[in-house]
Parts: structure tokens; C-alpha cells; sequence
């Protein structure tokens, strides 16, 4: 096995520099020793390994804009860590992409002297809540979490000062039910404007409950978040976040990290099928000698290298800023893209696919979390409509 390509066919990672190849050698090595002989076993039983994160902290990824990497070497840092366990990725991506990202962008220079350091080096953990119960694609214009400033000299606050109440509930929050802070977006109820507080997720009023039951990203900690009359100081309200644009420059970001995602739970199908196919033995020879078994390894294979292209291309794109609609598109191609892929490979590995014993039953219920999360397939899918035809079928 050794002697045989790499899923990167095309060599992409060869456009790194030659430090930042180094560094995705040390994270593989990381990776491998810390993750994958474990991600299997986090995933059955739902529960998130904590105790990883000094160490994952210790490879200093986090923002790699800020410390001097490229656009592609951020986005190869999420596909091989979904090469290995999606739902650490899923970890990486909210932590980092989602809320530290936002303290560089949006907040202000008190709030990223208190809260920037502690959270780009782990000994805190952020989570970004945004989705709602009974709003996922359509919060922009749906949000009912709301946010009411009052002053301390109306006598309504505990030791005066400004403060906001927050009062409302949001849904599928990564990181929600163990994070220290939490990027809460609501509707200011003076003037219906979109804002973003750090609310500290063990003040009164703010209550937890994970969500059970998933088929997917069984790891990553989704919880369900409840705010009764949370007061949050208005040193905490993000400065720099006016209205809903703001929460789409970050999700922009993301969403190229998911699709990302959609790239990495390629390779790891590819690399487990191949396997599987070299070393299984039917008829008496390997699942390789069979036609069919070549096709479909195959057709994986371009799949992965041609999202992998389009996600080269947007990392050149990030330098002059990307659009939402090419964005949209890389994210929609790759996650369909990505959806044909582990579908061909759990049926190279026939029933042992449906198993956790075997990887990639994991990767397989992994990658409709991917399908669905930073906007459907559905949605992306009209957001490029929209740009290309000027009319929106969204509403």
C-alpha cells in the first residue's frame, strides 16, 4: 500500500510551501496517534474526547491567517482532519473558524485582550449560536432570539451599567453543551438589527441539553440552548456587529471549511476502500482484480480530485475575497460530490460498510451532517441560481 498513489492525485498539497507541508506532516502524525485509533469508539459511545485539546492546541493551527499560512493550507488542515474523524474536525471548525474568528473580526480590542488568547490556545472553548428550533436556512429574517438593552440607572439591573437581556433558544450548537463562552446572535427589539454578545455559558438563565439520538457527528456535542432573561453587559455585545451581513462574512469562511470537510470524507473513503479492496479476498483474488471494484474506486478517486480542485481555486479566490455565490457552488458540488463517493465505497465493503468496526460506516453517516450543515445542498444550490439567472427562487 504504500507504493501506491495517494488520493491527492493531483498533488495539490505540492503547492504548499515547504513549511506548510511540514506542518501537515506533524498534524498527520498527530492524527494518527492520538486520533484515529480512538475516533471510532468516541463516535459509538457520543462522547467527546476533551482531554486532546492541550495537545491539539500544542500544533498552533488555530487562524492560520494570523500566524502566516495560506488560504489552502487552512482548508488541507480541516480536509485531513476529516481524513481521520469528522466530528474533531466539526470541533476545529466551530471553535476556530467560528467563534475565535469572530473575536478577530468583530470584536473589540478589550474583548480580544480577555477572551482571543485563552481561546486561540484552547483553555477556554467557544461555540457560535446561531440556528434556532424553528429557524435553520431561513433565520436571517426568522430570528426570534431577542436582546433588550437596559441601563442600571432604570433600576432594572443588579449593580448598574449597561447590560442586555437575552431571552430565546437556538438549536444544533456545536461545542454547546461543554463551551466555556458562546457567540449568541439576536434581534435587538429597539430596532429589529441583527447583534452578536460573548455570553459566558454558565450565567443565570442559560441552560444546556444535548442532543440525542444522531446518526452522524455522533462526537460532536449539538445541544439544544434555552436564555431566560440572561443579562449580558454591554462589554460583551460585539462591537463590530451590526446586522446579518456581518454573521454572513463569517459564514462565508465556514462554509469553504465545510466544503473542505466534503473533500476530506473523500479521501478518507477512498483510502478505505482501497484498502479494503487490495487486502479482501472473494472468488479466490482481491476485490481489486474485479472490473467493477476498479470502476467505482475509480470514479471515487476523480470525485475527490476534482473537489479538491475547485477547493484549490477558491483558496486563491479568498486572496481577493470570494464571492457568496462561488462559495455556495463549491460547497454544493463537493457535498454532492462527496454523497456518490462514501455511497460507492460502503458498497466495496458490501455488509462489513454498515459497521463502525470497519471506518467506513462512520464516514458514511458523517457525511450527511456535511450534506446538510452551512447550507444545505438545496440552498447553496439556489443561491447560485440566483446569481446566474438575477432572479431568486429562494422565497
Amino acid at each position: 500500500m504504500d507504493t501506491l498513489p495517494t488520493a491527492d492525485f493531483f498533488a495539490y498539497e505540492s503547492l504548499l510551501s515547504a513549511s506548510e507541508q511540514r506542518k501537515l506532516s506533524e498534524l498527520r502524525e498527530f492524527l494518527a496517534a492520538e486520533i484515529a485509533p480512538f475516533a471510532g469508539d468516541w463516535w459509538n459511545k457520543a462522547e467527546f474526547p476533551a482531554h486532546i485539546l492541550p495537545k491539539l492546541a500544542a500544533l498552533k493551527l488555530s487562524t492560520p491567517a494570523q500566524r502566516g499560512y495560506s488560504h489552502l493550507f487552512a482548508g488541507l488542515v480541516i480536509a485531513e482532519m476529516t481524513r481521520v474523524d469528522t466530528s474533531v474536525a466539526t470541533f476545529f471548525l466551530v471553535h476556530h473558524d467560528l467563534f475565535v474568528e469572530s473575536l478577530y473580526r468583530f470584536g473589540s480590542e478589550d474583548q480580544r485582550s480577555r477572551y482571543l488568547d485563552d481561546a486561540s490556545n484552547l483553555r477556554t472553548t467557544g461555540a457560535f449560536a446561531l440556528t434556532e428550533p424553528d429557524h435553520g436556512s431561513d433565520v436571517a429574517g426568522g430570528m426570534e432570539t431577542r436582546a433588550r438593552r437596559i441601563s442600571g440607572r432604570t433600576g432594572e439591573t443588579d449593580g448598574g451599567g449597561d447590560c442586555w437581556v437575552l431571552n430565546g433558544a437556538k438549536r444544533w450548537i456545536g461545542n454547546g453543551t461543554f463551551c466555556d463562552y458562546m457567540l449568541v446572535w439576536a434581534r435587538d427589539e429597539a430596532d429589529g438589527a441583527v447583534r452578536g454578545f460573548i455570553v459566558d455559558a454558565s450565567l443565570p438563565g442559560v441552560s444546556r441539553s444535548r442532543i440525542e439520538n444522531k446518526i452522524a457527528l455522533r462526537t460532536v456535542q449539538n445541544a439544544d440552548i434555552v436564555f431566560d432573561n440572561v443579562r449580558v453587559a454591554e462589554a460583551d455585545r460585539f462591537a463590530g456587529i451590526s446586522s446579518f451581513e456581518d454573521t454572513n462574512e463569517l459564514l462565508r469562511g465556514s462554509r469553504i471549511m465545510v466544503a473542505w470537510q466534503a473533500v476530506g470524507q473523500q479521501l478518507a473513503a477512498f483510502d478505505v476502500a482501497r484498502q479494503y479492496a487490495v487486502e479482501r479476498q472473494q472468488f479466490g483474488r482481491p476485490l481489486a482484480r474485479f472490473q467493477l471494484i476498479q470502476h467505482q474506486l475509480v470514479s471515487m478517486l476523480g470525485n475527490a480530485v476534482a473537489s479538491m480542485g475547485m477547493m484549490a481555486r477558491i483558496a486563491q479566490l479568498q486572496e481577493q475575497g470570494a464571492g457568496m455565490a462561488q462559495v455556495a457552488l463549491a460547497k454544493s458540488y463537493t457535498s454532492a460530490r462527496m454523497r456518490e463517493t462514501v455511497a460507492m465505497g460502503r458498497s466495496i465493503l458490501g455488509g462489513n460498510g454498515i459497521v463502525t468496526d470497519y471506518r467506513m460506516a462512520k464516514i458514511f453517516a458523517d457525511a450527511e451532517a456535511i450534506y446538510t450543515y452551512e447550507g444545505s445542498y438545496e440552498i447553496n444550490t439556489l443561491i447560485v441560481g440566483r446569481a446566474v439567472t438575477g432572479v431568486s427562487a429562494i422565497v
